[in-house]
């Protein structure tokens, strides 16, 4: 499997889908289709500038750090000269809506960070990747540099139809918010590639829980992934298992070939494990009203809150009435907390059988039958 040629006007580019591309990665997204992958997930050199030297440990051991020459650059001038040129070409090749990921540590970020606004992406988040057995400092002068940073970013401040799992991550978190901030071990153990003497295979390979988190954050089934460093191919393992598409790019063939090697014994996840949760917004709309004339709820009856502290009686309009004021099951559950606002829906119960029951159990129940 080879670089893709660029394509004379004559020819039409097609994706290489599920394909690892060897050579230069600016060059092989130049010859794919204009506006053609969902998501881009970036490891770019993160430049880290060890010098000859390299990094020792108070023994004088070196430490198995990344002194390869890809990691390499002359200046900082060249390495934002190359990180604008592949931030180019990968927005060239992202549909309008789609999102792109690079992750790196604090020798790169903010210098990748400030390309990606000069060329026109809009930053939707920063994620600060805790890990969670990172190396030590060995000279005792800095902090542990303990974390690194992905940018999340639109192709531009317009485009707003962005994949966003929201609740199938709140549902996955204890039904909190996902946060900004990620606690994942490095890749180690058996995830980790190693050559025939124990050595690894690449030094900075990123731990597949890493990568599974943004893909199942901003990407569909079916969707493709591009990876324009592409490695030991961690990117296309977890896209496969997810079903989604990916083209991989690596300049070397020792890498690449790994990365097949890798992901042709990843077994793709069942159709069922892979369906999508509806997003909440995308579901029909009931109101408090309806779930009045389905019967589930009563005229006259008394909601209150899990812990019963707060009542409220049911009209037979859709409203509540807490003695003082009448109101949305929204408007009063947030006046009687004394808060701006409340999800009635989840905030006020019914009683039943001895047990609060909350109401939002019946808008689902609605919910289910309109899609019968």
């Amino acid at each position: 499997m080879g670089l893709v040629p660029r394509p004379s006007p004559l020819q039409t580019p097609t994706l290489p889908l599920d394909d690892v591309l060897v050579g230069d990665c600016i060059a092989a997204m130049n010859a794919l289709p204009a506006s053609s992958v969902d998501c881009v997930f970036a490891d770019p050199p993160y430049n880290l500038q060890l010098g000859e030297a390299g990094l020792l440990r108070p023994d004088q051991s070196r430490v198995d750090a990344v002194d390869d020459d890809w990691d390499k650059f002359a200046s900082f001038s060249a390495y934002d000269a190359f990180t604008r040129e592949w931030l180019t070409a990968c927005r060239r090749v992202m549909k309008p809506n789609a999102t792109l990921w690079v992750i790196g540590s604090y020798h790169n970020i903010f210098r990748v960070g400030s390309a990606l606004q000069d060329l026109g992406y809009w930053i939707l988040n920063d994620i600060v990747w805790r890990k969670a057995n990172p190396m030590p400092n060995f000279r005792g002068k800095r902090f542990t540099n303990a974390h690194e940073t992905l940018i999340w970013a639109s192709r531009s401040a317009e485009s707003k139809g962005y994949t966003f799992h929201y609740e199938a991550l709140k549902g996955g978190n204890e039904d909190l918010q996902m946060r900004s901030d990620w606690f994942i071990p490095l890749c180690t153990g058996e995830e980790r590639l190693k050559d025939g003497e124990g050595r690894k295979v690449h030094p900075t390979q990123k731990p597949e829980a890493l990568l599974a988190r943004t893909l199942l954050a901003a990407t569909n089934p079916g969707d493709v992934v591009l990876d324009p460093f592409f490695g030991t191919g961690t990117t296309g393992a977890v896209a496969k298992r997810l079903g989604r598409r990916f083209i991989g790019i690596e300049r070397d063939p020792a890498y690449a070939a790994a990365a097949r090697t890798r992901i042709a014994a990843v077994e793709r996840l069942s159709q069922a494990a892979l369906l999508v949760a509806p997003a909440k917004r995308a579901e029909p709309r009931v109101p408090f009203l309806s779930v009045i004339e389905a019967g589930h709820i009563r005229p006259g009856e008394t909601l209150t809150d899990e812990r019963r502290r707060y009542r409220a009686t049911v009209r037979p309009d859709g409203q509540l009435d807490n003695g003082l004021v009448v109101g949305s099951i929204h408007k009063i559950g947030a006046l009687v907390q004394g808060l701006p606002a409340c999800n009635g829906w989840t905030f006020w119960h019914a009683e039943r059988s001895g047990r609060p029951v909350v109401i939002d159990t019946y808008r689902a129940e609605l919910r289910a039958a309109m899609g019968s």
